[in-house]
């Protein structure tokens, strides 16, 4: 049930919730991004991994920590209710970086020292048992907030008041932007902190700063619009797929009014509007067929469920290809922080004599293009665009993920060429056997890869998540909007299996390899790059098929005159419509 408003008469929710979610957010972002953009670094540098073996650590917690967001959407969904979520999760954040920092400042907790003339100790077990607890307790602490934040300020906005239904898509814009400038504040000034002060001020920082947003985040609770938790989302989806079984023998009906309504059992799960019934997987309408032993007063669940809760379900069949279209994405982009990165650190990063761009902060122009491509789609495209297509958001969020895949495409071919650059480089001044040494080549030439990155994730990423807000079952936002983060989380972990097995089958007797583990300019990572652009081109190809058969989620809702009291009981009629085409 929706919190309505405050014992004096102002209403909750509205643009000023904003300040005390998005400091949470910004936070959470200097946090993850500030230690993810180095920790490559951090792992060869100061634990002496080796290369192949850092970038797939990386990749692995990255792909858990995307995971972990399901855990606390079910949690928030079923049981807390999202700002609590956030809260529980900001404390167990606030302790696993504790715990970093602590890695990080005590000798004891990192191997020793040592010079690039000698062989290095790697980590010892127990010192990698700090380090993965710490993160451990990072991701779970992400997953509570990741899925929770983004509903939780889109949940302020009432999509049944004409004032603010308009200002939910603009919100996502927001919502990426200030996320985009903690991530360039991030790999800016906590990575240079990190390479020049030291570890212990580039994690503790951050640290005391997700301190001071959870105390932010708990001051602006009795401004906050609240959504009661409905019910475990999950246990309803397998009460419909159990109760359809069960009826598998039992003949269709001959029209889907005869299907199961009860608007007082779905209140507390359908306060935007109910799902109408469609064809799509007639199948699970048999969930909904009321036999003579059922009771439909107070059914069993488990025999007997209305027709919005089989189409909740099939809400979810639906959006799952458009869900697998977006790993492709995130495992190209996962490269940035591995391989990009260390071709990086190989070029010459010198700005004037004095200043060295740091390499993990190359990310910078990833996220200087993302935010300039959000500002400009938001000002200038979304404008331009609503006087053809009619739509407030001026193109639907299909075709702005479809652009997103077809830049990114360009991202990774581009990358391969810059490879192809460096390494022609390398030879021409002898350094091909000088893995250590700096190749005369401008950093420069490896910014277009990193810029179309950015604004491949403005028009993906934000479609993607207004994509899985605006089309999930109400009930399911928290949970819908983690499957944005299981998204990046498959993405990770498909970067894993692929650098695995092309380390692995492209090794050849000589000791070459396309992914060598120490000396990266007698690799072949163009070649590695462009097996990338050939796997998203064929994506992008499976993508448009399935964008062009989607169905969008049909809701009836109550008109707005009824909603708001103003009219007769005749107006208390339902519209159907289709909500992710306004």
């Amino acid at each position: 049930m929706e919190e309505g408003s405050h014992g004096r008469g102002w209403k909750k929710g509205g643009i000023v919730t904003m300040p005390f979610i998005f400091s949470n957010e910004v936070c959470d972002k200097l946090a993850v991004v500030g230690f993810n953009a180095n920790m490559i670094s951090y792992l060869t540098g100061q634990l002496h991994m080796p290369l192949t073996k850092a970038a797939n650590t990386l990749t692995n917690f990255g792909g858990t920590a995307s995971l972990t967001p399901l855990i606390g959407a079910f949690f928030a969904d079923a049981y807390a209710g999202r700002f609590w979520t956030i809260t529980i999760a900001s404390i167990i954040y606030v302790v696993g970086m504790t715990l970093l920092t602590l890695s990080a400042v005590l000798p004891q907790l990192r191997p020793p020292p040592c010079s690039d003339n000698q062989k290095c100790q790697e980590a010892s077990a127990g010192q990698l048992g700090v380090l993965y607890t710490a993160l451990l307790l990072g991701a779970l602490g992400s997953g509570g907030i990741r899925p929770c934040v983004v509903a939780f300020g889109a949940d302020q906005f009432d999509v049944n008041d004409p004032k603010q239904s308009t200002k939910t898509w603009k919100y996502f814009n927001w919502y990426y932007f200030v996320m985009g400038v903690s991530m360039l504040l991030a790999v800016t000034v906590l990575v240079y902190i990190q390479d020049n002060i030291g570890w212990g001020w580039g994690l503790g920082i951050p640290t005391i700063m997700m301190f001071l947003s959870v105390i932010t985040l708990i001051g602006g609770y009795r401004l906050y619009r609240m959504m009661d938790p409905s019910g475990s989302p999950f246990t309803r989806l397998l009460q419909v797929c159990v109760a359809s079984f069960k009826k598998r023998r039992l003949a269709m009906v001959t029209d889907s009014i005869l299907l199961y309504e009860n608007e007082e059992l779905d209140a507390s799960i359908s306060l935007d509007g109910r799902l109408v019934h469609t064809n799509h997987v007639k199948f699970l309408d048999k969930a909904a067929i009321v036999a003579p032993e059922d009771d439909v007063k107070s059914p069993n669940l488990w025999r007997l469920n209305t027709v919005h809760r089989v189409e909740e379900l099939k809400t979810v069949i639906r959006m799952g290809p458009i869900w697998a279209s977006g790993i492709l994405l995130y495992t190209a982009y996962a490269q940035q922080s591995t391989f990009s990165l260390q071709q990086a650190k190989t070029v010459d990063r010198h700005l004037g004599p004095h200043f060295q761009i740091p390499a993990a902060s190359m990310s910078v122009f990833t996220m200087t293009f993302m935010l300039i491509t959000i500002a400009a789609y938001d000002r200038l495209l979304v404008p331009v665009a609503r006087r053809f297509t009619g739509l407030d958001r001026g193109i639907s969020f299909l075709k702005r993920m479809g652009i997103g895949y077809f830049i990114s495409i360009l991202a990774t071919l581009v990358a391969g060429f810059a490879e192809v650059k460096r390494k022609r480089y390398a030879a021409a001044h002898g350094l091909l056997d000088s893995p250590h040494a700096m190749i005369p080549m401008s950093v420069f030439w490896l910014m277009p890869q990193y810029a179309l990155h950015g604004i491949a994730e403005a028009f993906m990423a934000i479609g993607h998540l207004e994509f899985f807000y605006d089309q999930a079952p109400e009930s399911m936002r928290s949970t819908a909007t983690a499957l944005f983060w299981t998204t990046i989380s498959a993405g990770n972990y498909l970067s894993t299996f692929m650098v695995t097995i092309v380390h692995k089958y492209s090794a050849r007797p000589d000791g070459s390899n396309w992914l060598p583990d120490g000396n990266l300019n007698r690799g072949k990572l163009e070649y590695f790059y462009w097996l990338l652009t050939l796997l998203q081109g064929l994506n992008l190809v499976y993508y448009v098929c399935v964008a062009r058969f989607y169905k969008f989620k049909p809701v009836q809702i109550h008109s707005v005159e009824a909603a708001k009291g103003t009219g007769d009981e005749d107006k208390d009629t339902a519209a159907a419509v289709e909500l992710a085409k306004v």
